[in-house]
């Protein structure tokens, strides 16, 4: 069984670090990674705790196929409650990291407890200890990976780390591996931050060996690598455009949130674009992309590595930012950009760059500067608080944004606090586009319906990983639905969150679902776990998870009300486009979810549902 059967536990009051055996009977009921990870957490925690206090927990969680030759089994999550929220955070990335874990004989760290000063946790195989990270404190994700790497003399040591941002309590601040891969949503490295925990260093030689059939599983992983290499997305769109590819066909679509969703359809969509970021610049007649890159073991190398306009305002007299680095994913550059009017792509680059360096989620910063600049734009927020001018479109204030929350000055402050608590100090909380209080991500949800209820119902607040019906919706995979028709919605948003559940805890990239169905990964986890686990019986395992996310935040607070959207998807209509005159139909849908679901009229998993689950 490819599960390497151990878990380590370092309690940060005491300075403790033990291994333990890993509960297989969880990990047949919950696989890893996600459904895991968070089984041990609602055990261990009260699901009312206060998220930045010592008595939380957060863990790093590998999946079975984590480190194997799947294709993308590099994927780790992060699970803690979330600061942001209140909610269940599980938080997914990609690159190195998590098989480094695997490769090194774990399958999970749960951290417990706060740490007095600044700590790092060092793992080299069996090896596993607490050190002094009081030199780091104070350093971007980029500096300490160097730092680390250089004290520890060892180029190939994977690190998983906090920026300025979640010391300094960005609600949003994200946990970053391999320089811009990130657990990036709902606040995890912010809760890293507060147990004074800087970073874990990693090195595994140990390679995964536990495969229960080698042969088969071999088999299995080289059919369903074929199966990606086949498919018109994870084939050729994704590896020569990355996500960004979506940018001009949501805009098409009228699907485009726009100026903090006044809009759905964004006039400069074209230049803050795939096309654009493979198209010369005018200035200096160099490409903004410069390669695509991938992550451990994946076949669709969708990541970007692009080069700044080393003339541009945001870097003139900064030669620290001239050089390749982490490109712009879609909702990164959506978020920058059409979200705030900003047409600008090197202004988003330079965004994003921030986001990397010192860890805080682009998607959750970028909705919230949308919000701002309605604010300034009504008179609400003016020069004098802000610091700048700031009206939609604004370049300059974008990038002064992203300086000021990375490191805790001026209004970046209340920025770092998120859309939904900032709308509410200024007297305006229908401004805050958002569920549960985490930020949209890029998709409208009056336009493309069964994503509105994706975010409705997300266990950890607004989510387009949760549900991606896009896939269906805009693409077609695997059938096509109309976006703007509400009837059948709810069936497909379960459905998809079910099927994710079982992706994401089984350590492998959401994005292969683009060709694959439980079908594909069923033989590869037979192969490496055990006959049991059926393409049915993975299905019933996310849905098992789904559920028990879903009880969690119920016992934290949750009711059916916080299953909502804010004033404007509901009330005002799309202006343009494909949808246009439409607004969602959430509360036709939800009573239908529910009954999808098992669940009463409030949203709670009845006794029968909780028992065909076994939960």
């Amino acid at each position: 069984m490819s599960w390497a059967g151990k878990i380590l536990r370092v309690n940060l009051t005491a300075g403790t670090v033990t291994s333990e055996p890993l509960n297989m009977e969880w990990a047949k009921a919950y696989l890893g990674s996600r459904g895991l990870g968070s089984k041990y957490l609602i055990s261990e925690i009260d699901p009312k705790v206060e998220a930045l206090s010592a008595d939380n927990k957060i863990i790093w969680a590998t999946g079975p196929l984590t480190g194997t030759m799947a294709s993308t089994g590099g994927r780790y999550t992060v699970i803690t409650k979330s600061p942001l929220t209140g909610t269940i955070a599980c938080s997914n990335s990609g690159g190195y990291w998590g098989a480094e874990l695997k490769m090194a004989g774990w399958d999970m760290v749960i951290f417990e407890g706060a740490s007095a000063t600044p700590v790092y946790l060092y793992i080299n195989d069996d090896v596993a200890e607490l050190r002094d990270a009081s030199h780091l404190w104070g350093q971007s994700v980029w500096k300490t990976e160097e730092a680390l790497k250089t004290s520890l003399q060892d180029p190939l040591l994977r690190v998983s780390s906090i920026g300025k941002a979640g010391e300094n309590g960005v609600l949003y601040a994200a946990v970053v591996n391999d320089l811009h891969r990130a657990a990036g949503r709902s606040g995890v490295g912010t809760v890293m931050g507060s147990k004074n925990l800087k970073a874990i260093a990693v090195r595994g030689t140990k390679g995964v060996g536990n495969v229960q059939n080698p042969k088969a599983f071999m088999a299995a992983a080289k059919a369903a690598k074929k199966v990606l290499a086949d498919n018109a997305v994870t084939g050729q769109g994704l590896p020569t455009y990355g996500t960004q590819v979506l940018m001009n066909v949501i805009n098409e679509i009228g699907g485009l949130p726009t100026r903090n969703h006044r809009d759905v359809q964004f006039e400069n969509a074209k230049d803050i674009s795939a096309e654009a970021m493979v198209t010369p610049r005018e200035t200096d007649g160099k490409k903004h992309l410069v390669t695509n890159q991938a992550c451990f073991g994946c076949t669709i190398a969708c990541g970007r590595i692009s080069k700044i306009d080393e003339g541009h305002f945001s870097v003139k007299n900064k030669p620290e930012y001239w050089g390749a680095n982490g490109g712009l994913e879609y909702e990164a550059a959506w978020a920058l950009g059409a979200a705030n009017g900003v047409s600008d792509l090197e202004a988003l680059q330079y965004a994003n760059l921030i986001c990397n360096e010192e860890g805080f989620d682009p998607i959750s910063f970028g909705a919230t500067i949308g919000a701002v600049m309605e604010l300034y734009e009504m008179g609400v927020l003016t020069k004098e608080q802000l610091g700048i001018e700031a009206p939609f479109g604004s370049a300059q204030a974008l990038c002064e944004f992203a300086d000021m929350t990375a490191k805790g000055i001026g209004f970046g402050k209340e920025i770092g606090q998120g859309s939904k608590r900032l709308t509410a100090k200024y007297g305006h909380p229908d401004l805050s586009m958002s569920v549960k209080g985490q930020e949209f991500p890029a998709y409208d949800g009056r336009v493309i319906q069964g994503i509105g209820l994706a975010y409705a119902t997300s266990n950890r607040g607004a989510c387009h990983l949760r549900g991606y019906t896009i896939a269906s919706e805009v693409l077609g995979i695997p059938v096509k639905t109309e976006p703007t028709e509400h009837e059948g919605k709810p069936e497909l948003v379960k459905a998809f969150q079910d099927a994710t559940a079982a992706f994401d805890s089984a350590g492998i990239c959401i994005f292969t679902s683009f060709a694959w169905t439980l079908a594909d990964v069923a033989p590869q986890v037979q192969a490496a776990c055990g006959d049991e686990f059926s393409m049915e019986h993975l299905a019933h395992i996310g849905e098992r998870i789904w559920n028990m996310e879903r009880e969690f935040n119920n016992a934290a607070g949750f009711t059916k009300a916080d299953d909502n959207l804010p004033k404007r998807l509901m009330t005002e209509a799309a202006k343009t486009g494909p949808g246009k005159g439409m607004v969602s139909k959430l509360n036709e849908m939800l009573p239908k979810y529910y009954d999808a679901r098992g669940w009463d009229g409030e949203g709670r998993p009845t006794s029968a549902t909780k028992e065909r689950l076994g939960l």
